[in-house]
Formats: structure tokens, C-alpha cells, sequence
């Protein structure tokens, strides 16, 4: 699950080099993916009006429930 995020946010950001990503269990079924990015790739993760944000958090939603868990990704400044 953390290399998907990891490949897709590599993928749109200028420096891919740091990006960095946590990894929290919480409960049994829940993951939260703490996503780390430069701040001048934080606009191009997050898009207009939050919409790349949303769609990695879709993907991310997907992947996980064809497993029976559940994800959560966050972005930290």
C-alpha cells in the first residue's frame, strides 16, 4: 500500500527525492499514510481546490478496502 502511494506522489512531484511517507496502524483494519512532500511540490500534491488530494485518497480508499482494511492519507506541511 505505501508503494502505491509512494509511486503515484513520486510521480507528480518536481523532487522526488522527498518524499517521504509514515505509516501508522490504528486498530486492527485502519492505516494512516503520513505523506511528507517538499514545500514547493505541496501545491501539486494537494490541485486546484484539493481535487489531486482527493483522487490519491480515492486510489488509496480502493486499494485498501480489496484488502478489508481501511487507509487514511494526510499530508503534512
Amino acid at each position: 500500500m505505501k508503494e502505491l502511494l509512494e509511486y503515484m506522489v513520486k510521480e507528480l512531484v518536481d523532487n522526488p527525492e522527498e518524499v517521504k511517507i509514515t505509516e501508522e496502524k490504528e486498530g486492527d483494519k485502519t492505516v494512516i499514510f503520513k505523506l511528507h512532500v517538499s514545500e514547493n511540490d505541496l501545491g501539486k500534491v494537494i490541485g486546484k481546490k484539493g481535487r489531486t488530494a482527493n483522487a490519491l485518497r480515492v486510489v488509496m480508499r480502493a486499494a485498501s478496502a480489496k484488502r478489508g482494511k481501511s487507509s487514511i492519507v494526510k499530508i503534512v506541511d
